[in-house]
């Protein structure tokens, strides 16, 4: 079967065309800017040039009518017609309490969803505006939701409830959910995999450090704990986003700087972090490197604050866990760099971690990093998200 997955923002459009037997990707592409001015789709087939085209999308029907006729062109295609497409599969961000699993999306899936939007008012929206799109280009077509929270929803009650007033869970569902669990179940999956062992045998902890990052606790094959919260912002320190402060901080900002909440907010996520830390140098991994390794101060504070953050995670779920077999790192910073890795592992002596240095230098591919003597296993483990969605579709339908 081929799976067309679809990631939903509130200007773009990221798909994979995947063949669900051999989990090939026969095309992926990326609709950018729709709504706005110089909107263009960058469509690519594997072991052929890209081709972009430039066109107008006013809107996201627009899009996916442009997806649907890239993955048909004669020339640049790789599909005849939308009848060998069997299932569109779409992330969706926010799942709350209700989704635990993908689900076949109907009317009532839709209108949970759009009640879950106050909890996530930046992507569920969008996420329902791909919904419908692809809804009415492609009727008759599976519709499937794959929930970035759902991982998570196996965290016991003492993991993911905050220390407020119960009525606020009871009324609100103020509590933690966690995010990127897409990403958490494929990396931890995979993890046993390469070690030859099922998940169900070990505790893994997965380091999912991209400009949004998280760490989670799987013990057993279920997810224990995450550093994400009621929305993406806790946590580790990000790109932009600030990660854990101390409530406090915000009346004490608003005071100070006369800032509304709205502000406030728009601070905490946009424009703090590494990039914050940084004198707002860049949010880029790749940029803070350079600029640390010339003498840049704040750059050299941003990583060293970043890399101690994720390291007093992985302490923690250790103990949460009462153990660890591995730590595997993912996501794009993740993956590819070495700085932010080998400042980690610097911190992780105490729990009988060595690593092949030169190892720890090689980018974005399966791999084991540490030594044959280390009593930790640490990996990396490149995400695929798409694949991670595609193959949750095939055990629903």
């Amino acid at each position: 079967m081929k799976i067309l997955v679809i990631n939903c923002g509130s200007s773009s459009l990221k798909y994979q065309l995947i063949d669900s037997d051999s989990e090939a990707v026969l095309a992926k592409g990326l609709a950018e800017r729709i709504g706005i001015d110089g909107s263009s789709l960058t469509h690519q087939v594997p072991g052929r040039d890209k081709v972009e085209k430039k066109e107008s999308m006013p809107d996201h029907n627009v899009a996916v009518r442009l997806v649907i006729e890239a993955l048909t062109d004669h020339e640049h295609g790789v599909i005849d017609s939308l009848s060998e497409i069997g299932a569109v599969g779409h992330r969706v961000v926010h799942g709350g309490e209700k989704f635990t699993s993908a689900v076949l999306i109907d009317d009532k899936v839709i209108e949970d969803i759009d009640a879950l939007s106050a909890l996530a008012p930046l992507h569920n929206p969008a996420n329902l505006i791909g919904i419908d799109a692809c809804r009415k280009n492609m009727p008759g077509t599976p519709m499937v939701a794959v929930f970035d929270t759902a991982f998570h929803q196996s965290m016991p009650k003492k993991a993911y409830l905050y220390g407020l007033p119960y009525e606020y869970y009871e009324k609100h569902k103020v509590r933690r959910y966690g995010f990127h669990g897409t990403s958490h179940d494929f990396v931890s999956r995979h993890a046993a995999e390469m070690m030859g062992k099922d998940r169900k045998d070990l505790k893994i902890i997965v380091c999912h450090l991209g400009n949004g990052a998280s760490v989670s606790a799987v013990k057993y094959g279920k997810c224990v704990d995450t550093s994400m919260g009621l929305t993406p912002l806790e946590g580790l320190l990000m790109g932009t986003r600030s990660g854990d402060i101390d409530p406090a901080i915000i009346s004490y900002i608003s005071e100070k700087e006369g800032l509304s909440l709205q502000e406030i907010e728009a601070v905490l996520n946009k424009k703090s972090g590494v990039f914050g830390l940084s004198g707002y140098l860049s949010s880029d991994f790749r940029d803070l490197d350079q600029a640390a390794q010339a003498g840049n101060e704040l750059a050299k504070n941003a990583l060293e604050t970043y890399c101690y953050r994720v390291a007093k995670y992985i302490g923690s779920y250790v103990v949460a866990m009462q153990g660890i077999d591995i730590i595997a790192f993912t996501a794009g910073c993740g993956e590819n760099n070495y700085s932010v890795r080998k400042g980690i592992c610097d911190y992780l002596d105490c729990l009988g971690v060595t690593v092949d240095d030169e190892k720890l230098k090689i980018r974005g591919e399966d791999l084991i990093v540490s030594n044959p003597d280390s009593k930790v296993t640490v990996m990396i483990v490149p995400t695929n998200e798409e694949l991670a969605i595609a193959r949750q579709i095939m055990e629903l339908i």
